[in-house]
């Protein structure tokens, strides 16, 4: 029982086994701290990784873009299946639907899905004819099966149009009948589905009416109604077209009125500046179509064109000739002599010498060709009547010696070439009627108008992209620098106790600790003031008084 406080306090003087890594150390220190601030200590350092791994991942992060939107179900699953097996990453949009992928890959993305022939349209064309109906078809079924067939194939067709975003098709084909009376012609409804912003002219309206009633047999371009996504008629029924004529009558008006306006300015332009001159042009323009034919004769060129001769010789008869029973059967009064004496019986006939009472008649008939010449004219419509031009030229500005900007008009030879050059330009007619007003006046300053506010840098995405990466490396980097770095020092400090103290010098005691170290070494300068090396000694002694001590004790040791 005597022995055993000896045995204890030799126990407790006995040194202890200093740890000499900082492992050891930062094992013994956190040994020696409550069961809570150890788990604080460990907590802290969990979380500052965390953090620090969020955050470097999160910067990054790339951007996300629209790869496809507004797309079927059935085409969306067929994408993302495509996109697994290319090992990219994707996202959907729950609110839309929109597929997003990183804003890097778009472009190249669409361009591999479109070789694999992605997004295909969830409807089907003529593919739907090669799909297998089984025994239960009908000609009805087939007949259905066909046209709508026909229908996705104009609406695939329609919706290739740069404007159109997509087309629906609805034919009406009613079935044939052996009697014409009873035959009734096909017709079409076309609704497009146009971009924001853009419209269809009266051209593509045209060619679609034509596209679709080409492509059904009896089918007429009357019979196809064209309907935009808002209810709009763009087809023209028969009692507009007076209206679409007068708007083509329109357009062609202005557009010969710019010609003129053009001319004007390009011509006087080099002279008073692109800024120093306007036209106004007013064309009377001839709508009108006329055909003319003309036919002239020239008489002194004439030409034997036919001749004909006739010539006529009648032999007579001395025998009785007419009606029988007439008077011209009687024979002649007594006392006349016959006219030809009958030969007596047998004599020569051939010594016989009669003459035959007769008469003849010769006529000839020319026919003489005249010059004719026949003109056919046709006045195409379009031509100009009538030109009012007004032309306003602005004064000459000089700059004085101050500064002051001054308008001076023109001279009257400089107004005299300018007129004369406007009328070569615009081909000036005075049999036609034509008007022509140059003025020169000074023109109003124009008002200066404000820029418009330039973006700023900070919007710009790629700023803002760099901003998440420098500020993920800075948070990182404080938590590296200013929470785990200042933990871990604390922790891996050696301890120093006064028996390791007993035979070191000031100089080994400064070497155990560098913070200890640091602060008296403040003390053994004499840079600094007396209150400041006051002040820093209370702190040393507040934090670590046993080293203080130790410290004292070998100067006092060293001293004596």
């Amino acid at each position: 029982m005597e022995n055993a406080p000896a045995t204890t306090g030799s126990q407790a003087n006995m040194p202890t086994a200093r740890p000499t890594t900082a492992l050891g150390a930062m094992q013994a220190n956190i040994s020696q701290q409550p069961v809570v601030k150890q788990m604080l200590f460990l907590l802290a350092i969990a979380a500052s990784i965390a953090v620090g791994g969020y955050v470097l991942l999160w910067s990054q992060t790339p951007s996300y873009q629209v790869l496809f939107a507004n797309m079927a179900p059935a085409e969306s699953t067929e994408v993302v299946d495509v996109l697994q097996q290319m090992n990219v990453d994707y996202k959907l949009d729950p609110s839309t639907g929109a597929l997003l992928v990183p804003a890097g890959d778009v472009q190249t993305l669409r361009m591999k899905l479109a070789a694999e022939g992605l997004p295909r349209s969830a409807a089907l064309g003529m593919e739907m004819l090669n799909q297998d109906q089984g025994f239960g078809t009908s000609q009805f079924i087939e007949r259905a099966r066909y046209q709508r067939a026909m229908e996705e194939e104009l609406s695939r067709s329609i919706a290739e149009l740069n404007n159109v975003r997509s087309a629906r098709v609805h034919l009406a084909i009613p079935k044939q009948s052996v009697f014409v009376r009873d035959r009734k012609d096909p017709t079409a409804s076309v609704v497009v589905h146009l971009y924001a912003g853009r419209t269809l002219d009266q051209s593509q309206v045209a060619a679609i009416t034509h596209m679709v009633a080409s492509s059904v047999p009896d089918m007429k371009n009357a019979d196809v109604t064209i309907v935009d996504q808002r209810g709009n008629l763009l087809t023209q029924p028969e009692r507009a077209s007076g209206v679409a004529m007068s708007d083509t009558q329109l357009e062609y008006t202005r557009k010969v009125e710019q010609i003129y306006i053009d001319r004007i300015e390009n011509i006087l332009s080099p002279i008073v500046g692109m800024n120093g001159v306007r036209a106004q042009v007013v064309a009377d323009v001839d709508f009108t179509m006329s055909e003319q034919t003309h036919e002239s004769y020239n008489p002194d060129m004439t030409a034997v064109r036919s001749e004909q001769l006739q010539e006529e010789e009648r032999v007579g008869n001395g025998g009785p000739f007419g009606v029988p029973g007439a008077l011209s059967n009687q024979p002649p009064g007594g006392g006349v002599a016959p006219e030809q004496a009958l030969p007596e019986e047998g004599a020569d006939e051939a010594a016989t010498t009669t003459t035959a009472p007769g008469s003849s008649r010769k006529s000839t008939t020319r026919n003489f060709e005249l010059d004719r010449t026949i003109s056919h004219t046709r006045m195409a419509p379009g031509n100009v009547r009538k030109l009012s031009v007004a032309v306003l030229v602005d004064e000459r500005r000089t700059v004085d010696a101050e500064g002051n900007v001054t308008s001076v008009p023109l001279s009257e030879s400089e107004m005299t070439r300018i007129n004369a050059l406007v009328m070569d330009a615009i081909g000036f007619s005075k049999a036609r009627g034509d008007s022509l007003n140059v003025v020169n006046a000074p023109f109003m300053a124009p008002e200066t108008v404000e820029a418009l506010p330039e973006k700023p840098i900070w919007e710009e995405p790629w700023v803002w992209n760099l901003a998440k990466q420098v500020g993920g490396a800075l948070v990182v980097l404080f938590l590296i620098f200013g929470v785990i770095r200042p933990a871990f020092r604390d922790m891996t400090k050696v301890p120093v106790t006064e028996s390791d103290n007993d035979n070191l010098s000031p100089e080994e005691v400064l070497a155990r600790s560098s913070a200890s170290g640091e602060e008296i070494a403040k003390l053994t300068t004499g840079s600094e003031k007396m209150e400041e090396q006051l002040s820093n000694v209370r702190s040393l002694v507040q934090q670590d008084p046993a080293l203080v001590a130790q410290v004292v004790k070998n100067w006092t040791a060293g001293d004596a």
